[in-house]
């Protein structure tokens, strides 16, 4: 039987009694300052949140730490992950706790969901991977959790094609990036307005990363108590986080 990555890692925990926590930094680059937590695929659990056990959109953080103390969890990190509709529900690809709520997107749109190439964050067991689209549709991984969104920040190696140096559209941004081994992903969030070419810098000149995936702007919000951020305002849809034990 396959055990996803939550149970597995539930077992991890009772076995060795060891709970850990997402690592949260801040870097400044370019004289913009950036917070980014630091997730390793083999002792964090990665889960995506939307709607609570009776439908209801979650939509902020602390709605989440409620939910998750029934669990006797809480929240270690967490930002939003990805794009949504006026009713929260995901504009791409979702997957929740192994079961898809959202079919696989590959045609080009309006906005920046739509500027292809555009990719899907996948966490499985062992694993946590951003992958561009039409190669995830080939691939065909199966994901514990998955969100869609776009454009790419970073493919293999490479920015986005058409990201511009002189670019003059602007606000606080975050998103994803993770190691061709698929065992760290790296969330990140700037804490100033930036285009899309410095922020995709940042993945791949500061961390080194050879994917990296764009969430979403103007609305971005990240939950790091190592960091004394618990960011508010209008609910949210899809929200990406890491869970550990209650003390």
């Amino acid at each position: 039987m396959r055990l996803s990555a939550f149970t597995a890692a539930l077992i991890w925990w009772a076995w060795t009694g060891v709970a850990w926590a997402t690592t949260c930094d801040t870097r400044t680059f370019e004289n913009v300052p950036f917070s980014f937590c630091r997730v390793d695929a083999q002792t964090d659990v990665v889960r995506l949140f939307l709607y609570d056990s009776e439908g209801a959109v979650l939509g902020q953080f602390s709605a989440i730490d409620e939910a998750l103390a029934a669990e006797g969890l809480r929240l270690s990190f967490a930002m939003n992950a990805g794009m949504y509709h006026p009713d929260r529900r995901p504009v791409g690809y979702y997957v929740e706790d192994g079961r898809e709520a959202q079919q696989l997107m590959t045609r080009a749109g309006p906005g920046n969901f739509g500027l292809l190439p555009n990719g899907v964050f996948c966490a499985r067991s062992g694993r946590l991977d951003v992958i561009e689209t039409l190669t995830f549709q080939k691939v065909a991984p199966v994901c514990d959790f998955a969100s869609q969104s776009g454009p790419m920040l970073v493919i293999d190696g490479a920015l986005h094609p058409r990201f511009l140096e002189s670019g003059t559209s602007k606000f606080i941004r975050n998103g994803v990036g993770t190691t061709s081994d698929g065992q760290t992903a790296i969330f990140v969030m700037s804490d100033a307005p930036v285009n899309f070419h410095t922020f995709a810098r940042f993945f791949k000149d500061v961390l080194k990363l050879p994917q990296a995936l764009y969430f979403d702007g103007n609305i971005s919000r990240l939950y790091a108590p190592e960091l004394d951020r618990k960011d508010f305002g209008f609910s949210l849809g899809p929200i990406v986080g890491t869970v550990v034990p209650l003390p």
